[in-house]
């Protein structure tokens, strides 16, 4: 088979991305089939005149329109290219707009959202990607000229959660946006971009169980039934099998499981470091089965890979997963397991439910769950209907007239 060589801009890089490509797990075919697209793209910045400084958003979004447009059935799209531009990005040899376009005022101002998030407010990446990612598409809707941000107004607010809730299934706001757009106004009032603080402008979205709704925990036989489906002759049913278990036993988080690092099992003392809200860092014990799990999934599913967490990606990267893995490995368990889906929180709350039946005190419960609050801990009072059928006050009698 020939040796791909690339000439142009690019040449010198293939060798480099055969390695990392390879490192990370891809076919031999695969890596192939990528490095003759980084040799496509740098003739193509040779053969207009442009070399790897020139290298942005905008030329690579021509470079795939030229390419669909010759008909070309790879690289048709950023994505493809994006283990490409990774790796040139990890050599240095990019431009910084090639992410982004510091031209625009809304990638500006985006910027410096980005700069109070991180210095004021020391939020997770996570968290930064998620709120960047809805301050943008809240920008898009709401303005056209950066004049449009000075004169916002509570009703375009409103009226933005309203349009956004209606193209959600089940017509309304969730809780996970709403926090993100509450944080994007209030950097604005801040930063004075807007004369009034409209984070009240912003309508509830669903009622939080610590306020009216008794926590909704998911069911122990459906739980079961999800783990019993998990195929553990495959790699890929002993990792789901492993991650269920380890939300089920340990009452984690989706981020909290895919944030385990090798370095945090202590396998001797049997227990696991925990990465919680907060940078937290607590302790816990590691229940026998769910170290079990862990084992079989090392010794014999988990890929060969540099990276530093438990649970890694099926496929080629094979990289950490990401916290929306996690729930979508559970989701994927459910629909294979006939029941229900449910969520991470879900299996969390059917935990702590389990521990309240068993007679476990409030105080339990949250060192269990690890909260940090024990007003938190206190929303599963209202699931223990024994204990509170005493405090219930007997209906008063009809007063006859």
């Amino acid at each position: 088979m020939t040796r791909i060589v690339v000439v142009g801009p690019l040449s010198g890089h293939e060798d480099g991305l055969r390695r990392r490509l390879t490192e990370d797990g891809y076919a031999l075919d695969t890596v192939r089939e990528h490095v003759r697209l980084l040799s496509e793209l740098s003739d193509w910045l040779d053969g207009h005149e442009l070399g790897t400084a020139d290298l942005s958003e905008v030329t690579v979004r021509q470079f795939v329109a030229d390419r669909r447009g010759a008909g070309l059935r790879t690289g048709r799209s950023a994505r493809a290219l994006a283990p490409i531009l990774s790796h040139l990005a990890a050599q240095q040899v990019l431009s910084p707009s090639v992410t982004t376009d510091p031209s625009t005022w809304q990638e500006v101002l985006l910027a410096e959202y980005s700069a109070f998030l991180e210095g004021e407010r020391a939020v997770s990446a996570g968290t930064l990607k998620h709120y960047r990612r809805c301050a943008r598409v809240f920008l898009d809707w709401a303005s056209d000229t950066e004049d449009c941000v000075w004169r916002l107004e509570a009703g375009q607010v409103t009226a933005y959660v309203m349009d956004w809730a209606r193209r959600r299934e089940g017509g309304r706001p969730d809780m996970v946006t709403l926090p993100a757009l509450r944080s994007f106004l209030r950097f604005l009032h801040v930063a004075g971009h807007v004369q009034d603080l409209l984070v009240g402008a912003v309508p509830a979205g669903r009622g939080h169980p610590g306020r009216h709704e008794v926590p909704r925990a998911a069911a122990a036989h459906d739980i079961q039934t999800v783990l019993d489906s998990c195929d553990r002759q495959t790699a890929i049913g002993r990792r789901d099998y492993a991650i269920v278990l380890s939300l089920t036993r340990l009452a984690l988080r989706g981020g909290e499981v895919a944030k385990i690092r090798l370095e945090d099992i202590d396998w001797h003392a049997g227990q696991v470091a925990v990465h919680g809200k907060g940078s937290r860092r607590d302790m816990l014990p590691l229940p026998a089965d769910v170290g079990q799990a862990w084992a079989e999934y090392l010794l014999t599913a988990r890929p060969k890979t540099a990276a530093a967490t438990l649970f890694v990606t099926a496929k080629a990267p094979f990289t950490a997963l990401a916290v929306s893995s996690v729930t979508l490995v559970l989701a994927r368990a459910c629909t294979r397991a006939g029941v229900a889906r449910f969520g991470p929180h879900r299996v969390r709350h059917a935990a702590a439910c389990g521990l309240l039946q068993a007679g476990a005190s409030m105080e339990e419960i949250g060192q269990l769950l690890r909260h940090a609050q024990q007003r938190t801990t206190a929303i599963y009072a209202k699931v223990d209907q024994q204990r509170l059928s005493p405090l219930a006050r007997a209906c008063p009698e009809a007063v006859a007239r």
